[in-house]
């Protein structure tokens, strides 16, 4: 028998995670691949399921914990642990379509939301692909979810990093592959022992801990909150999601960001909120201040065998009327404040807070009713050069994300190859306008870059 694995618990973050998924909606991430595939001889670009089940299977060993489940642990044992799955199958996870009628990037993005409204079945890993052809003339898709207890933003990218062309098939990788997968889960008296070592590890970290509460309260108390009025965008949503994504060069952000001694983050959030505010009016309301909750990952970047989640949110005010310039400087300096303390670091608070509200039954009844953010937004740096899977470039990656609770929309938003692309994404039947609010988002962004 084979050495045992190494004992890789989920996070305090990771448990958060697990503990927010709650009601219709399942916590998934994830991203669409456009590929161009006019350089192949063959229709459909010969791209059959036996080619893209081949490619999977070389490239995951690289990425181990897409061939690993996680598992609850008996009482004593601490927290859940992720382990090899001796029953993995690839063809369990992909799977390749054709493009639904009309085709192109519209039907893409609705089938994308399908699966990202799709429970992962907890006994095998977490996530799911598709790949769609006949997306357009010489133009497929590859659609990738997963759970966000797999990985975060940052970590998502190490995963896709892992298998486009040229990434290493993790043969020689520890148990990645041949006769060192599947290798036994720990026993449970060293699991026992494990944690409770970790649990006296976590006295001697208890100072950190008290230092890093401390910034959770003064980043709390930075953004002033106070309950929000009642508003359209804060409404009981349900099962369904609908996207629509938003386009831009990067150079003209970065350039609008620059002028204003901000970063491309704060020009998207200063947009945001424009956007928002001129929909709200469209509806016959008024909001001129917007709370928009914003993670900030605690690290730069990471590789295929260090996922899960590292990050936490801050809470930034963003007005949504008045001069843009204006607008946009108050913003940055608002972000610029935040990441002076520990960016993220309410995640200390808000994490217990919500396992606690998960535990009693409560969370549910809380995101429903939260009146203290209006909506998400998370920003990721992409790669700045083109990748290419499956001998097809990829000429673009459209970000994925779900709304939670009553939040009704929210914003995914990636950088990849001099582009920068912003995901809308909503419930249809609480945000019923979503076109309008796309129109509204890329006359922000154009009147910001101007």
């Amino acid at each position: 028998m084979g050495k045992s694995l190494p004992i890789d618990r989920v996070s305090a973050d990771d448990l958060m995670s697990m503990a927010t998924e709650r009601g219709t909606t399942p916590t998934l991430v994830g991203a669409v691949l456009i590929l161009d595939t006019g350089g192949r001889s063959r229709s459909a670009t010969g791209l059959d399921a036996a080619r893209v089940l081949e490619q999977f299977a070389r490239l995951l060993p690289g990425v181990p914990r897409l061939r690993q489940r996680l598992v609850s642990l008996p009482f004593g044992c601490g927290r859940p642990i992720w382990v090899d799955d001796p029953g993995f199958d690839v063809c369990r996870h992909v799977r390749v379509v054709a493009c639904p009628a009309p085709g192109g990037e519209q039907a893409v993005l609705a089938l994308a939301a399908a699966m990202l409204v799709t429970p992962l079945p907890r006994s095998r890993a977490l996530w799911a692909a598709t790949f769609v052809t006949g997306v357009g003339e010489h133009q497929a898709a590859l659609v990738i979810v997963f759970h966000h207890v797999l990985a975060d933003g940052v970590a998502g990218l190490a995963v896709l990093a892992g298998l486009v062309d040229g990434a290493r098939s993790g043969a020689g990788a520890p148990g990645a592959g041949g006769s060192g997968f599947p290798r036994p889960q720990a026993s449970v008296r060293r699991l026992a022992v494990d944690a409770w070592a970790r649990r006296l590890g976590s006295l001697r970290r208890m100072p950190a801990l008290l230092h890093r509460l401390g910034d959770a309260t003064v980043e709390l108390r930075s953004v002033r909150w106070t309950r929000l009025r009642p508003t359209s965008l804060n409404a009981p949503t349900g099962p369904r999601r609908r996207f629509a994504t938003v386009t831009v060069p990067l150079d003209g952000i970065r350039a609008a960001g620059r002028a204003q001694g901000a970063t491309v983050n704060d020009v998207v959030l200063t947009a945001i909120g424009g956007a928002l505010h001129r929909l709200l009016a469209s509806r016959g309301e008024h909001e001129d201040r917007f709370i928009i909750s914003v993670p900030f990952s605690e690290r730069a970047g990471v590789t295929a065998g260090e996922l899960g989640n590292r990050s936490g949110v801050i809470p930034i005010r963003v007005p949504g009327a008045g001069d843009p310039a204006r607008r946009l400087r108050f913003v940055a300096e608002g972000t610029r404040r935040a990441k002076r303390s520990s960016p993220g670091a309410t995640t200390a608070l808000l994490g217990p807070f919500f396992r606690v509200l998960a535990r009693t039954g409560l969370f549910q009844w809380f995101v429903d009713r939260q009146r203290l953010i209006h909506t998400f937004v998370s920003n990721l740096r992409g790669p700045e050069q083109r990748l290419s899977i499956f001998g097809c470039p990829v000429s673009a990656i459209v970000p994925l994300s779900a709304a939670t609770g009553n939040v009704t929309v929210s914003f995914a938003v990636l950088s990849y190859a001099g582009s920068l692309t912003i995901t809308l994404i909503a419930d249809p039947d609480a945000c019923p306008d979503l076109e309008a609010l796309q129109g509204l988002l890329a006359e922000e962004l154009a009147a910001l870059a101007a």
